[in-house]
């Protein structure tokens, strides 16, 4: 797992063959086989890993802010960015290797989406004033958003300043709340 950690988000997952892997991680192929049915089963387990610590510390974060509205985004939202950012790894597995991976981790990553947007779903409608009728879809709108703030942070010869995606994401949920 430590080795498709850092080859998946080195050289990449479609650059990253199993003997490559298995030479990493110093173990034979059929070590590797009797752990993983292939490279996608690999990168399954090490997206779904990123996933929950990421969903466990935005949980957290959430849980630990003052109950009022703007406290709790500010608290989901940094955390999210500035945990998946800690590691450029993690950050790149998550946000930008998932698609490159294909239809295969679709289901997977589409959960992981579903998982976000549920968490922003509980914190906004346990708050006064919430939108019901249309929080699904802002919610969902706002996960899409942050991703694309990483994808360009990932991607970005000069990568903005966390503060920036911060702020911005930040402002796009309040315009979408307010």
């Amino acid at each position: 797992m430590s080795a498709a950690y850092t080859l998946f988000a080195g050289a990449g997952f479609n650059a990253t063959t199993i003997e490559r892997l298995c030479a990493a991680a110093r173990i034979s192929n059929r070590a590797f086989y009797e752990c993983f049915t292939g490279r996608e089963d690999l990168m399954r387990a090490v997206y779904d890993r990123c996933v929950e610590e990421t969903l466990q510390a935005v949980a957290k974060a959430i849980g630990e802010a003052p109950p009022d509205t703007d406290s709790r985004i500010l608290a989901g939202i940094a955390t999210y960015i500035t945990f998946v950012t800690r590691d450029r790894r993690r950050a790149k597995i998550m946000h930008l290797e998932v698609r490159r991976a294909g239809d295969i981790l679709t289901p997977h990553r589409r959960r992981a989406v579903a998982g976000y947007t549920q968490m922003i779903e509980k914190t906004l409608g346990e708050l006064p004033g919430a939108p019901p009728e249309r929080l699904h879809l802002l919610s969902l709108a706002l996960v899409g958003a942050i991703q694309e703030l990483l994808v360009e942070w990932v991607l970005a010869d000069v990568k903005p300043p966390l503060e920036d995606l911060i702020d911005t994401a930040v402002h796009i949920f309040r315009s979408s709340f307010g």
